[in-house]
This record gives C-alpha cells, sequence and structure tokens, in this order.
C-alpha cells in the first residue's frame, strides 16, 4: 500500500509488539513453574499448559496446586503474618511502594505477557490494566501510611485466601493483594488456569520489592485447588472473583466458618439510551462498554436499552461503527478486538448466539487461526429472552426498547444481577434522577468502565456483595482490636411446678404490616417469669408467618425513598414514646429476665438513648466525592440495602431489638424482627409503641418463634436482601448456608457475645447500606 493510498483510506497499518523480551522471561523458567511460597519457587510438580489463544501455541507448563501446596501456602503465611502485622503501617506502605515502582519498571513486560496469555489486545494491557494495577498498589501504600491513624480500632483479618479470574489476570490481583498487604494481611493467591503467569511474574518481583517470605505465596491450579484454599481452617478471610455459580458454592462452603467473606461475581449490566442522548458519543462508549477485552467483563455493557423513537437511527450508527471495528493478532497495536481466552468459552460463547431468537448482526471475518468471535449485535429481544437475561461473557450485544424513563428503569432492573449500570442522557436532571433508581453497585454517566483504586466498586443481588477500592473496600480485611467474648446462652424460663396467674390476659400478636396477626400455626408459648407467674403467651411463628411479614416490608419500599430528616423525626418520636412508657418496659423486662428493677430500667434507658442516636444519624450518614483522576467525580452514596431479617439478641430483649431496629430504618431499610427467643414480649409490647409513632405499615414486622425454626426461611426467601443474627441459638452456619439461594448479605455472630450497652453505631449502619458508585464525568 502506498502512502497516497493510506491516505485515501485511512486504514491501518500492523503495528506488531515485540514479544521477545517476554519469551525470554519464560525462556528464563525453563517454560515450567513450580507454585510460589514462603518465597521461593518450588520445584514444579504435576504441569498443565498455558495456551496463547490467539495463535493455540503452548506457553508454558505450570504446577497444578494440590492439597499439600495450599497446605505449604497457608502455613508460610501463618507463620509470617505476625511479624509483617508489627512491621506497622509506615512499613507495609514502603513495601507497596517498592511494588508499585517495579511494576512501572517492568510496565512493558507485564502488558506483553498478559496479551500473550489472556488474549487481550495490547493496546488494552498496556494503557488499562498495567496502569490501573499500578494505580491500586499506590494509593494503598498511602493507606497502609493512614491506618493507624484513621482505623485505631482495627487490626489485620489474618491469613487471606484471595481467587482472582483470567479476564484481568493482574488486575486482579492488584485489587486483592494491594489491599489485604496494606492492613497488614498475608495472602495466598490462586490465579486463574487459563491465565496464570503475569501472577508468577509479580511473584518474581515481590523478591525484588522485599515483601518478607511467606507474606505473598502463589499457588496455581484449576478448580480443585481453589477447593482446598476455600476449605483450609487455617484461611481467615476469602476473597473472590468470578462467577455467580461458583460464589454461590464458596457461600456455601464457607457457611459457619467464621471466614470473612467478599464476593465480586456476574452481571447483566444495562447500557441505557436515551432520546436526549449524544448518540455518537453513546456509540463510542458503547464500544468500550462490550467489546472491550472481547465483551469478557463482569460489568460489560452487554443489554442495550435503547429509547424507542431513536432506536433504529442509533442502530444504524452503531452497525456502521462495528464495521470499523480491527479484529486480529492482539499483540499488534492496532487492533480492536482480540482472542478470546480459551477455544472452550469461544465455542460456549457461539452455543449460545446460536440460539438466539433475534436478528443477530456480525459484520467482518475473524483469522482462521485461534480462538476468535466476532463482535455480534442481536436486536428484536424481549426482555424476558434468555440472552436478556444471562450473561454471555464475550463480545455480544442483545438490545431490546422502552418509552419512558420509568419502564427503562423497570427494564434495567429486571434482573438477577447488579453489578453494573451505564445511562446517557444530555439532561443531567433526568440523569441524577435516573442513577439512583438502577439496581448496580456502580452507575456511570455518559461514560462507561471508569475504575480507579479510591472508588469502591462491587454489586448487588446476585453480583455478590463486598466492594473493592477506597475505605469501603480497606475495611473487609480488618477486624475489631478486641476480639468478642464467647456467647452464654440464655434459657427461656420453664413451666413451674406450681405455675401463678398473671392476672388478666394480653395476648401477644405478631405485627405484620402495620395490624396485629396471629401466627399461621395456630400455636403460642407461654412466657413465665422466674417467680412461676404467667406473663403471657408468645406465638410460635412459622414460614408463613415469615412470607407474609416479608411481602409487607416488600410493599412498604417507599420507605426508602423518604428523606433522611423524615426518618429521623420518627425515630425521634418512637423514642418519645417509650420514654412516657419507661417504667412499663422496666417492669416487663424485670419480670422477664428477673433481673433488678433498675438494671430493666437502665436497659429501657439505654434502648431510649440508641433510639436518639440512630435518628441523630438519619441525616447524617453521608457518602463522599472520591478523588479520581479524571475530569469529573466519582460518588460514593449510602443506600439502603432493602429487606433486612434479624434475629434479635436473647439477653437484652428491648436494646438489642431497638438497636436493630433503629440502624435499619435510620438507612431506610425495612424489618423483619424475630425477637428474643425467651424474652419475647418486650418486642410485642413495642408494637404498641410503633403504632402510636407514624411509623408506615410494613417497615417494621415482628415475629415471634422459635429462631432455629425461622432461620431457614427467614434466610432462604428470595425477598429478603440481608440476613443478621445476634440470636443465642446456634444459626449462623443455617443462615449463611441457605443465603447461598440469591447471595443475601450476612452478618452473623458465630456464638460471639456483644455488651449491648456500647453503641458500635458505625458497624451497625455500615451493615445497614449498600455503597454505590456513581461517575459523572464533567466538561466540554
Amino acid at each position: 500500500m502506498t502512502v497516497k493510498e493510506i491516505f485515501e483510506t485511512m486504514e491501518y497499518g500492523p503495528a506488531p509488539e515485540d514479544d521477545g523480551p517476554a519469551q525470554a522471561w519464560l525462556d528464563r523458567h525453563g517454560r515450567r513453574f513450580g507454585v510460589f511460597i514462603g518465597g521461593t519457587f518450588q520445584a514444579p510438580g504435576k504441569t498443565f499448559a498455558t495456551r496463547n489463544p490467539a495463535r493455540g501455541t503452548e506457553l508454558a507448563q505450570v504446577t497444578q496446586g494440590t492439597e499439600a501446596d495450599i497446605e505449604a501456602a497457608v502455613t508460610a503465611a501463618r507463620r509470617a503474618q505476625p511479624a509483617w502485622a508489627r512491621l506497622g503501617g509506615q512499613g507495609w506502605a514502603r513495601v507497596l511502594y517498592a511494588i508499585a515502582r517495579l511494576l512501572q519498571k517492568h510496565s512493558r513486560l507485564f502488558a506483553v505477557l498478559e496479551t500473550l496469555d489472556n488474549g487481550k489486545p495490547i493496546r488494552e494491557s498496556r494503557d488499562i490494566d498495567i496502569p490501573l494495577a499500578q494505580r491500586h498498589f499506590y494509593y494503598h501504600a498511602g493507606m497502609a501510611a493512614l491506618m493507624e491513624d484513621e482505623l485505631p480500632d482495627r487490626v489485620p483479618v489474618g491469613v487471606c485466601g484471595q481467587i482472582v479470574p483470567w479476564n484481568f489476570p493482574l488486575l486482579m490481583l492488584a485489587w486483592k493483594i494491594a489491599p489485604a498487604l496494606a492492613m497488614g494481611n498475608t495472602v495466598v493467591l490462586k490465579p486463574a488456569e487459563w491465565t496464570p503467569l503475569t501472577a508468577l511474574l509479580f511473584a518474581e518481583i515481590c523478591g525484588e520489592a522485599g515483601v518478607p517470605p511467606g507474606v505473598v505465596n502463589i499457588v496455581t491450579g484449576d478448580g480443585a485447588t481453589g477447593a482446598a484454599l476455600v476449605s483450609h481452617p487455617g484461611v481467615d478471610k476469602i476473597a473472590f472473583t468470578g462467577s455467580t455459580d461458583v460464589g454461590r458454592e464458596i457461600r456455601r462452603a464457607t457457611a459457619g466458618t467464621g471466614k470473612a467473606l467478599t464476593l465480586e461475581l456476574g452481571g447483566k449490566s444495562p447500557y441505557v439510551v436515551f432520546e436526549d442522548a449524544d448518540l455518537d458519543s453513546a456509540v463510542e462508549g458503547l464500544v468500550d462498554a462490550i467489546w472491550f477485552n472481547q465483551g469478557q467483563v463482569c460489568c460489560a455493557g452487554s443489554r442495550l436499552l435503547v429509547q424507542e423513537g431513536i432506536a433504529e437511527a442509533f442502530y444504524a450508527k452503531l452497525r456502521a461503527r462495528m464495521a470499523t471495528l480491527r479484529i486480529g493478532d492482539p499483540l499488534d497495536k492496532c487492533i480492536d478486538v482480540g482472542a478470546m481466552v480459551d477455544p472452550a468459552h469461544c465455542a460456549k460463547v457461539a452455543e449460545m448466539v446460536a440460539g438466539s431468537n433475534g436478528e443477530v448482526h456480525q459484520p467482518g471475518t475473524v483469522p482462521a487461526e485461534g480462538a476468535f468471535y466476532p463482535p455480534t449485535l442481536i436486536t428484536g429481544l424481549e426482555p424476558a429472552d434468555p440472552l436478556m437475561r444471562d450473561e454471555i461473557f464475550g463480545p455480544v450485544l442483545v438490545a431490546t426498547t422502552f418509552r419512558t424513563p420509568a419502564e427503562a428503569v423497570e427494564v434495567a432492573n429486571a434482573t438477577r444481577y447488579g453489578l453494573a449500570a451505564t445511562l446517557w442522557s444530555e439532561n443531567i436532571n433526568r440523569a441524577l434522577d435516573i442513577a439512583p433508581k438502577l439496581a448496580a453497585g456502580v452507575v456511570w454517566v455518559n461514560a462507561t468502565n471508569l475504575f480507579d483504586a479510591a472508588a469502591g466498586f462491587g454489586g448487588v443481588r446476585e453480583s455478590g456483595f463486598g466492594r473493592e477500592g477506597g475505605w469501603e473496600g480497606l475495611r473487609a480485611y480488618t477486624k475489631q482490636a478486641a476480639p468478642p467474648k464467647a456467647l452464654v446462652p440464655v434459657a427461656a424460663i420453664p413451666a413451674p411446678a406450681a405455675p401463678k396467674p398473671g392476672g388478666l390476659d394480653r395476648t401477644a400478636k405478631m405485627y405484620i404490616g402495620g395490624k396485629q396477626a396471629r401466627p399461621d400455626s395456630g400455636y403460642s408459648r407461654p412466657v413465665w417469669s422466674p417467680k412461676g407467674v404467667l406473663l403471657g403467651h408468645a406465638p410460635e411463628g412459622s414460614r408463613k408467618d415469615i412470607r407474609n411479614a416479608v411481602e409487607a416490608a416488600t410493599g412498604a419500599a417507599s420507605w426508602g425513598r423518604t428523606t433522611g430528616h423524615l426518618r429521623a423525626q420518627i425515630l425521634y418520636y418512637v423514642a418519645e414514646n417509650l420514654s412516657a412508657r419507661t417504667e412499663e418496659f422496666a417492669t416487663r423486662i424485670a419480670e422477664m429476665t428477673g433481673s433488678r428493677v433498675p438494671r430493666a430500667e437502665a436497659e429501657v434507658s439505654a434502648a431510649i438513648d440508641r433510639l436518639f442516636t440512630y435518628a441523630a444519624w438519619a441525616d447524617k450518614y453521608d457518602g463522599a466525592v472520591k478523588p479520581v483522576p479524571i475530569r469529573g467525580v466519582a460518588l460514593a452514596m449510602p443506600e439502603p440495602v432493602g429487606v433486612i431479617g434479624a434475629f434479635a439478641p436473647d439477653d437484652a430483649p428491648l436494646l438489642g431489638a431497638v438497636s436493630i431496629l433503629g440502624a435499619a430504618l435510620a438507612m431506610g431499610n425495612r424489618l423483619v424482627l424475630v425477637p428474643s427467643e425467651p424474652f419475647p414480649l418486650a418486642a410485642t409490647d413495642l408494637y404498641q409503641v410503633l403504632d402510636t409513632s407514624d411509623v408506615p405499615a410494613g417497615v417494621v414486622n415482628i415475629v415471634t418463634g422459635a429462631h432455629e425454626a425461622l432461620a431457614k426461611p427467614l434466610a432462604s426467601h428470595l425477598g429478603v436482601d440481608a440476613v443478621w443474627s445476634f440470636s443465642g441459638a446456634d444459626i449462623s452456619t443455617t443462615i449463611e448456608a441457605e443465603a447461598a439461594g440469591n447471595l443475601k448479605r450476612t452478618w452473623v455472630n458465630h456464638g460471639r457475645a456483644r455488651d449491648w450497652m456500647q453503641v458500635d453505631a458505625r458497624s451497625f449502619l455500615a451493615q445497614a447500606t449498600e455503597t454505590k458508585t456513581i461517575w459523572v464525568p464533567y466538561g466540554a
């Protein structure tokens, strides 16, 4: 092609990246790698091949990690952790800074090796993945230096098991290892089976950076290796990024172990284009949203929703842009779309597209050799079509239309996922109205796929729980400095040999949807005083009562849209009405528990104070504007979790219930509360206070009964978004296992006690909120 022809066509010529240094690094290791444990590479064991997906050629043989390797790695991490923790924030900061500098010095080697192993275009590895990985280590070096001042009551969680996916091998490693080390933890990381090479190169530079032996351990292998890491009793925390199905299995596997857990899982993110959007910009954004990394991105904008009036015009622009996408050797710097990670995954995507009911558009051709799949647009689908619901994880965009903004929100939220969302509109009022309504952990306005270490990233619903990045992600790698004491169960007062009548019967009922309700079972349990006096009967709740309570809470969703000021006023009103009945509630507590009246009065007084505390927080638990390196803002906004199911403690029947209620309501949640099992009458008396305090129907629902019997139906209910348990019953394992169904958040005590006279509002408020990050670029 002549220079004249180049200027006439403006076609790109080849610009191949030299992979010689990366190949030389592989040769230097004999193209055989053992696991990295205790600061050294071990001799290779049984190995498997890792291949270049663009060419199908073998790159290296990598060790298949065994249970013995995991045991050795966890032992090394456990042995190294105390000394690493004693090094302190400034010491951790220096090491993290050294890692960041080495990532910069070897940036081209990392980028080329990533592209060889993963198949993504070298421009993406070079300009996005590697710089972001560096940014995470720089950012968390600063966090390490600040920890002792900013988190004085927190300490390292211990040994962290981390499992990362194949789509962003080094970047996901940085997301996991940087915050863990910054908080004084040690790690055992398992890279993805298909893409282990940059993790092994990272292990090599750890020695140059001065990382002490055992602080970072890398064990390669397949799913069995990951399962061994998850199940190892010496691991204190699991952090996993990957598929929703595997995340669900990890949730079940860790149930009842006491291991901290964060999950960043799959998505089916909506890309919403309104009729007033800049269509050309929206098309360019869509190229980045779905064809970046061949669509193998958990937050890919794979579900296009276009306002009906502009749909055909937008599709025409999009098809024209698709025709210019360049597909080929990912080491060519002019390529837009590289190879998919593996031929097996490529075949899976092709099979899903072949079953489509829509109109399939696939311009251009793909190379005959390698795991390539063309950029694909499928239009004419209904929102209920399987391809609109299921994650494809490839370069496939599915599309439908909407008419009104309200319908856009409804269609966008019609998914079991909730990782990310994108919306395009030149009307900033519309954009900021729609963004909070989208069920997603991250929302991009007139942009897409913006990431930074300072801004939390993570999902809701079946996209997982927890955040990575920012202060939100950092706390997950810490725990309370003072370990909680073992919980001493409180038994119900048994029936006396010679019962004494308690006077005129006051029939306690459940409280559902703002009304007193009899139990569906038709059974009630007597509540006795230590002196043998019958104080009343508490209904025995059942699965149907839980169902009714959740339905009532779901119907009260408007509570989450009220202002913090209004919620504060109602909580103050509850406190006022409870104060007027202090003597009555103190007497009830003293009669049930056998405690002295002054102690019971102190509990009532503390409950009133607790309501005032959460009323105060209702309009003050604010978000933050994150210092991200763009012309724009990233808003970290706390949102209600939704419907919270909670088991109150046995030893503080009123204060425990009020602490749960106050935190949940202050943040805009609705509550299904199971009161103290041995002393439930304090909570059944409380609904009389709620009735006179303007609490809307369905916001608080009270179901009495045996905690063990109610744990499974409440934790497994798909309409519940989070479950808390401070119960004296052994139900933590049940709750965590059953929560795996829709991957709801859990906060359970694992048989550990809590001092209810201590407020600890920050912990409760954090559990009562999700952090949504909304990115809003600005400027002409």
